[in-house]
């Protein structure tokens, strides 16, 4: 396939045809492309490469590679239609904490904490130190718990063995940090040299006062929440953090484990100082009615992303039409306002003038001429009349002072 420029700000200038950068074929299957993956990340990690620039690059286009491949959707996009069909702002990279240096180290810390999600990939040393298998391994019994606090960019890894029975039933792995630090909980499946290979990765996410993540060996595909899925393309547009939520819910890898002894790793991945926690190792056959509620809930958020899908191209349209007839309103409205004032000023034309004046000087109408008039003539009432009216004044006045009151004015 040929070379195209990347859209995505992370992502290298130029993208070559991921099969060929894993050097897999397109009928690799998932454990094929995750050995591959692993081995190439390994060979051109930034900490292992610090004086080779062209190994960062390589790194990256691995990495980019890898989030294709190992994403079935994505995948199957990318077979049908290349890199056209993929978004290219949802293709967030991850960085890597540990090649940072301090400053864009407190840039990266400024951005998560103003709530920008930012993945941070796996220190070289960790991944190399497990491959080599000279890491130590603390046992974690199920139905136990341990508390710890891990430096920054390093791992303490754990034993869970398991009964055949535990394994039918199901096994559950939790870290919680009351602290709300940042971390990683890790799987690590059992590698031919001795050593173990990184299977499964997730980040801790803020659940009310904690922080907190898991992983769900139920024996039914699970799920995880990406938060870094089209966030770019969310921030750019606030209505699609709604739409596009769900569309973070990916499915886990691994959905069940076999008896024996697996091993799991806690990840420091605060910025600049240790995270504190504690993991813990459950067997599902305790949580039968929780397991239940799990399957069901997530069944109806797969459903409700597909009706969210549906209803959001819908809402689009609806949108669009909303804009047009609240652009027809506005017009229409600034139409109306003109010609009801064009019509008052009409009506001012015919509209007559008055100017009365006070005495000394002389009223007058004007319609287009001027007439004057003696204040007498406008005089209505005739003298008879005034005469009359003193006249009855001065007789209630009269009937008025002339009452008889008791003990006054008497005739003999």
């Amino acid at each position: 396939m040929a070379d195209s420029k990347m859209e995505g700000p992370s992502a290298p200038a130029l993208r070559r045809d991921p099969y060929e950068v894993l050097s897999v074929s397109r009928d690799s299957s998932d454990q094929e492309i995750k050995t591959a993956y692993r081995k190439l990340a390994l060979k051109y990690h930034p900490d292992k490469n610090a004086s080779n620039p062209e190994a960062s690059e390589l790194f990256k286009e691995v990495a980019y590679s890898y989030s294709i491949l190992s994403d079935p959707e994505k995948r199957r996009q990318y077979d049908n239609s290349g890199f056209e069909a993929l978004d290219g702002d949802g293709m967030d990279m991850e960085i890597d904490l540990s090649n940072l240096g301090t400053v864009n180290t407190m840039f990266a810390a400024l951005f998560s904490k103003l709530g920008v999600p930012i993945k941070t990939t796996i220190s070289a040393n960790v991944l190399e130190e497990a491959l080599n298998g000279t890491v130590t391994v603390r046992p974690l019994p199920i139905g136990t718990s341990v508390s710890g606090k891990v430096e920054k960019q390093c791992a303490h890894f754990f034993g869970v063995t398991i009964s055949d029975e535990q394994a039918e039933s199901g096994i559950v792995v939790r870290v919680t940090s009351a602290a709300q630090s940042k971390f990683k909980l890790l799987f690590f499946e059992h590698d031919a040299n001795g050593g173990y290979g990184l299977a499964l990765q997730e980040d801790s996410e803020k659940t009310g006062k904690v922080t907190s993540v898991g992983m769900y060996f139920l024996h039914f595909q699970v799920y995880r929440m990406d938060t870094t899925v089209n966030a770019l393309a969310m921030a750019k547009d606030p209505e699609a953090a709604f739409f596009k939520r769900l569309e973070g819910l990916q499915p886990c890898e691994v959905s069940e484990l076999k008896a024996g002894t697996h091993i799991f790793a806690v990840y420091g991945d605060n910025f600049f100082k240790p995270a504190t926690y504690t993991i813990e190792a459950l067997c599902a056959k305790s949580y039968e009615d929780t397991t239940h509620k799990l399957k069901d809930i997530e069944a109806q958020i797969l459903r409700k992303r597909n009706e969210l899908r549906q209803f959001e191209t819908e809402y689009r349209k609806a949108l669009a039409r909303f804009q047009e007839v609240t652009n027809r309103y506005s017009q229409e409205k600034q139409t109306v306002d003109e010609l009801l004032k064009q019509r008052d000023t009409i009506h001012s034309s015919f509209t007559v003038a008055r100017s009365i004046v006070t005495a000394g000087g002389s009223g007058h109408f004007s319609n287009g001429s001027s007439s004057k008039f003696p204040l007498e003539d406008f005089k209505v009432d005739s003298p008879g009349e005034d005469s009359s009216s003193d006249s009855k004044d001065k007789s209630a006045k009269k009937k008025w002072f002339n009452l008889n009151l008791k003990g006054s004015d008497k005739r003999g």
